[in-house]
């Protein structure tokens, strides 16, 4: 089974065309959980439209911010292989197909995409090549590279992973953290996803970040002791 997890917040401009780009991939048995932090606008009315079964919505009424929004999708995840998602990219034909082929060898896969306008015009064919994507926690640790909505990982990840602790930058760098502590990471250098960014995302991942160097610093001396006290907690009796 596959549990897509999605978090939404005030996407009802985009959220119709990704679900549809995602449910024809998915099984009839597969699911997809969408956990909507207090929208204000339309997107609940939307994803009730689809009218499809697989939709599994969790309504907790806001205020959550978008980790502990997705944290909240993943607890519900039943599937045995879970894939995350945002609420206005597109999934491109296959992606599916190609990350369960590839999670055959590692826990956690991380595809290419082409990063698109707000009207999937291409503004860079590659997100890996824009950012120089590839495994290592040393690597990512300092860069994250980790782009959650281009992620997939076997469930045994979740057992290590959650909870969240408080004040991780994002879910997707403690995931992939996380992961290269525990089997790897493969980056597939396939683009599968149309990366939307118009302005309005939830998260900014394509764009330079504004801290000081000596807060980014203090913010990776702190992820990494996390890392080492779940990595500690995990494997000692």
């Amino acid at each position: 089974m596959i549990s897509v997890c999605l978090a939404t917040y005030n996407g009802g401009a985009y959220i119709g065309e990704q679900l549809r780009s995602v449910l024809t991939q998915l099984g009839p048995n597969d699911e997809v959980v969408v956990s909507d932090d207090g929208s204000t606008d339309d997107t609940l009315a939307v994803i009730a439209s689809l009218n499809d079964s697989r939709l599994r919505l969790l309504d907790g009424g806001g205020q959550l911010g978008v980790v502990k929004n997705f944290e909240r999708a993943l607890r519900a995840a039943r599937g045995e292989r879970i894939f995350l998602c945002d609420q206005d990219d597109v999934w491109l034909p296959g992606k599916v197909e190609r990350c369960l082929t590839a999670l055959a060898d590692c826990p956690l896969v991380v595809t290419d995409c082409v990063v698109v306008d707000g009207e999937l015009k291409p503004l860079a064919p590659s997100f890996f090549h824009l950012r120089h994507s590839r495994p290592g926690a040393l690597h990512n640790l300092w860069k994250n590279t980790y782009l959650g909505c281009c992620m997939a990982f076997r469930r045994e990840l979740l057992q290590i992973a959650l909870p969240f602790p408080n004040r991780i930058p994002m879910h997707d760098m403690w995931l992939g953290m996380i992961a290269e502590t525990h089997g790897g990471t493969c980056f597939v250098a396939e683009p599968l996803l149309l990366y939307r960014r118009h302005g309005g995302n939830a998260s900014d991942t394509a764009g330079r970040s504004t801290a000081t160097v000596a807060k980014m610093i203090a913010d990776r001396i702190f992820l990494a002791s996390l890392v080492a006290a779940r990595t500690l907690r995990h494997w000692l009796p």
